[in-house]
C-alpha cells in the first residue's frame, strides 16, 4: 500500500516538473497515477486501484472541482499573517471525514494539541480511506472544511499553532 506521506511527495514533484502525468505500479496490482492539466490553471488528478493481474482495466480521472467560497469557513486575516500558524492542507481530492465512524468522535478539535503523527482526518478518494497525519507538532486553531465536504489537492483543512 501507498503511504500517504509518498504520495504527497510525489503529488508536489509533479507540480513542480514539466512532466504531465505519472504513473506508478506498486505491489498487489495497486497503482496511483497523478497528472496535472497546464491549461486551466493547473489541477492535479489522482487515482489508485487495485487491478487483478488477468484483468485490464482503463484508468478512470477524477478532476478536482473548482473551489467554491463558502461563507462562515474563513480565517481571520491575523491568524494566516502568523508565521508561527502551520496550514495542513488535502493531499488529493476526495470527500473529509472528521471521524472514523458517522457515530464516533472527531479525530481532532480546536484547541486539542497534536503531534507530527497525529491523524487529523481522513479523505476518501475512490473508496478508499486515506488518514491524514499531522505535518507538525503543536495545536488545532482552526478546521477549515466540514465532516462529508468535497476537497481538493492543496485546499487548506486546518490550521495549527506551531511552538
Amino acid at each position: 500500500m501507498f503511504k500517504m506521506n509518498d504520495i504527497k511527495e510525489l503529488i508536489r514533484a509533479v507540480d513542480r516538473s514539466s512532466i504531465g502525468e505519472l504513473t506508478i505500479k506498486g505491489e498487489n496490482d495497486q497503482q496511483i497515477i497523478i497528472s496535472k492539466q497546464l491549461n486551466v490553471g493547473e489541477v492535479a488528478l489522482i487515482e489508485e486501484t487495485q487491478v487483478p493481474a488477468t484483468t485490464a482495466v482503463a484508468p478512470v480521472k477524477v478532476e478536482a472541482a473548482p473551489v467554491q467560497k463558502q461563507e462562515g469557513i474563513q480565517t481571520t486575516s491575523t491568524m494566516t499573517e502568523d508565521k508561527s500558524i502551520h496550514k495542513i492542507t488535502s493531499p488529493m481530492v476526495g470527500t473529509f471525514y472528521s471521524a472514523p465512524s458517522p457515530d464516533s468522535e472527531p479525530y481532532v478539535k480546536v484547541g486539542d494539541q497534536i503531534n507530527v503523527d497525529t491523524v487529523l482526518c481522513i479523505v476518501e478518494a475512490m473508496k478508499l480511506m486515506n488518514e491524514l497525519e499531522a505535518e507538525v507538532s503543536g495545536e488545532i486553531v482552526d478546521i477549515l472544511v466540514e465532516n462529508g465536504q468535497l476537497v481538493e489537492y492543496g485546499m487548506p483543512l486546518f490550521l495549527v499553532k506551531t511552538a
